[in-house]
């Protein structure tokens, strides 16, 4: 009999910045630059979690920059702590901070 296995969907979206000033070239170029770094933490450093847990075990992360260009991310789901902690490693590794606002919208909490 066939088991159905199902793998987490790691999803990690660029939040592009739009008021970089005084040069329009610039923000395209830093917009490339975080599109680029969040395909590849999706795609390569967070590939392995996509082969664990279960369907609805779905992990999303913002990355943008904050004030002084820096990338920063946020994990914005509910996930094992265990995940988190991953990510955080992962992220710290790469140079990237933590994104410690509570400015954007974040679906954490009980349901």
């Amino acid at each position: 009999m066939p088991t159905n296995i199902f793998f987490m969907t790691v999803t990690v979206l660029p939040i592009f910045e739009t008021d970089f000033r005084p040069d329009a070239s610039l923000g395209r170029i830093m917009n490339e630059r975080l599109r680029v770094a969040a395909a590849d933490l999706q795609d390569i450093h967070l590939q392995h979690l996509s082969a664990i847990g279960e369907r609805k075990d779905d992990l999303v992360v913002y990355m943008s920059y904050n004030p002084k260009y820096t990338i920063r991310w946020r994990v914005v789901n509910d996930v094992p702590e265990e995940i988190e902690n991953f990510v955080a490693q992962i992220c710290g590794n790469l140079g990237y901070i933590q994104w410690k606002t509570a400015s954007i919208n974040v679906f954490k909490g009980s349901e």
